[in-house]
C-alpha cells in the first residue's frame, strides 16, 4: 500500500482517494445495503428491517481498528464488518443482515464497486492523455525528426507520427478499461458455494451499477485478471511514452522536455540539471505494475469453491494496481499536456546525421491522419459507452483531421 511519506508519487491524482481505508469500508457497507434491500424487494426480508440497515450503513462507518483485528482473527473484514452492523440494528433486524451472503460475495462486490469508482477518474485522466498526444501529433506532424532504432540514428520519420503513436497506444489500452469497466466488473452474490437464486444478485448489480454475470465468480477469477491486465497495458503504453521523454530531454539530445517553469526537475548536486520528473515518477509507478499484474494472474488458480489465501492475496493487489495506474495516468497527463518540443533541435539533428538527406517518408502524414480519425471515432464511441452520470472533460483537439 502506498505510504503518506511516497504518495506524492505513487498516489497521485483522483483514482488513489477511491482506493484508501476507508474507502474499501464504505463500499463493503454499500454492498451489504444493497442486499438488504435487494432481500426486502424479493419479499425475503421486511422493507422496515432492509430501511434500518441501509441507514446504519450510510451512517457512521465501522471503526479500521475492529476491521483490522478481525483480519487477524478471521482472514476477512466482513465478520467484524457484519457484527458491528448487527450490533446498530434492532433486535427485529439483526437476522437479516447479511441475509445468505458470504464474506467473499461482499469482498469481491466491494472490490468491484471500488475499481469502478477508481477507473472513472482513471480513464478522464487516460482520455486527456490521449487527446494531449493527438493536439502534438497534429501540431507536429510536419516537424522532422531523426528515428532511433536499437538506441542508433536509423532514418528520418516526424515527431507528429513519434506523438501519433503514443496516441493510438493509449487509445487501445483505455477502450480495453472502459471494457472492462462496462462489462467485467460484476456483482458477486452466489451464497456460500455460488448456488444463490440469480434474483437477488441481479437486483444488487442493478443498484450499484455492476454487471449481472450469468453465474457467480467466486473461484473463477477471469474478471480480477482482465482488470489487473488492462491497467497493465495501459501502464506498459504510458511508460513507452515517459520512456521516449527521458531519452529525448537528454541535454545532447534535447528535442524536448518537460514544462514545470525553473525549480522544477533539480538536483541536490548539480544545478546545471533539469530532470523529467513527470516522466520519472510514470516510470517510477509502472515499474511495479507488472509484479502486481502476475499476482493477479497466480490467484487465478482456486481451490474448489473458495480459494485458501489466493483470493486473499488479491485485495491489495488490486488496490495497489488501480492506484498506481491512477497515479501514473495522472502523472502522464501533466507530461503530455506540458511537454515542449523543441523543432529546431529536431532539425539540427536530423541535419547532422548520416541519414539527414533521406527525406521524410511520404506515408507519414497519411499515418497521422488515420490515426486522428481513428481516435476521434473511438472518443465519440467511448462517450456513448460512457456510464449514467459521468463527467465528460475530454479535451478538444485544435486543427482536427
Amino acid at each position: 500500500m502506498t505510504s503518506e511519506l511516497f504518495a506524492a508519487l505513487y498516489g497521485r491524482g483522483e483514482a488513489a482517494a477511491q482506493l484508501s481505508d476507508a474507502a474499501w469500508v464504505r463500499a463493503m457497507l454499500d454492498v451489504e445495503a444493497a442486499l438488504a434491500r435487494a432481500c426486502a424487494a424479493e419479499g425475503l426480508v421486511p422493507a422496515r428491517s432492509a430501511d434500518e440497515i441501509s441507514a446504519v450503513c450510510a451512517g457512521e462507518p465501522v471503526d479500521i481498528t475492529v476491521l483490522r483485528d478481525g483480519i487477524a482473527a478471521s482472514a476477512t473484514p466482513v465478520i467484524a464488518l457484519v457484527a458491528a452492523v448487527r450490533a446498530r440494528v434492532s433486535d427485529q433486524a439483526r437476522g437479516h443482515v447479511h441475509l445468505g451472503a458470504t464474506s467473499q460475495d461482499i469482498v469481491d462486490t466491494a472490490l468491484m464497486l471500488l475499481a469502478k469508482r477508481a477507473l472513472a477518474p482513471l480513464l478522464r485522466d487516460a482520455t486527456a492523455c490521449a487527446a494531449g498526444a493527438a493536439a502534438l501529433a497534429d501540431r507536429h506532424r510536419d516537424t522532422p525528426m531523426i528515428g532511433r532504432t536499437l538506441l542508433q540514428q536509423a532514418l528520418p520519420t516526424t515527431f507528429g507520427l513519434r506523438a501519433a503513436g503514443w496516441m493510438d497506444g493509449i487509445d487501445a489500452a483505455r477502450g480495453h478499461l472502459a471494457q472492462v469497466r462496462d462489462r467485467g466488473l460484476a456483482v458477486q452474490m452466489g451464497g456460500a458455494v455460488g448456488a444463490r437464486a440469480p434474483a437477488v444478485a441481479r437486483r444488487v448489480a442493478a443498484e450499484l451499477g455492476l454487471a449481472e454475470p450469468a453465474l457467480p465468480w467466486h473461484a473463477v477469477r477471469s474478471r480480477p485478471a482482465d482488470l489487473a491486465c488492462a491497467l497493465g497495458g495501459l501502464c506498459g503504453v504510458l511508460a513507452k511514452i515517459a520512456r521516449d521523454v527521458t531519452l529525448l530531454a537528454q541535454q545532447e539530445v534535447g528535442e524536448c522536455h518537460e514544462g514545470g517553469g525553473p525549480g522544477r526537475g533539480g538536483s541536490s548536486a548539480m544545478a546545471h540539471k533539469r530532470n523529467p520528473v513527470a516522466a520519472i515518477a510514470v516510470l517510477a509507478c509502472c515499474k511495479r505494475v507488472p509484479g502486481l499484474v502476475s499476482t493477479a494472474l497466480a490467484c487465478m488458480e482456486q481451490e474448489h469453491e473458495r480459494a485458501a489465501g489466493a483470493w486473499q492475496a488479491e485485495w491489495a493487489t488490486h488496490a495497489d494496481l488501480l492506484s498506481l495506474t491512477g497515479s501514473a495516468t495522472s502523472w502522464a497527463r501533466e507530461l503530455i499536456e506540458g511537454l515542449e518540443v523543441e523543432g529546431g533541435r529536431m532539425r539540427a539533428n536530423l541535419a547532422a546525421s548520416a541519414a539527414g538527406d533521406a527525406g521524410v517518408p511520404d506515408g507519414a502524414g497519411e499515418l497521422i491522419d488515420r490515426a486522428l480519425a481513428a481516435h476521434d471515432r473511438l472518443r465519440e464511441g467511448l462517450g456513448r459507452m460512457k456510464p449514467a452520470g459521468a463527467e465528460d472533460r475530454t479535451p478538444t483537439r485544435r486543427g482536427g483531421s
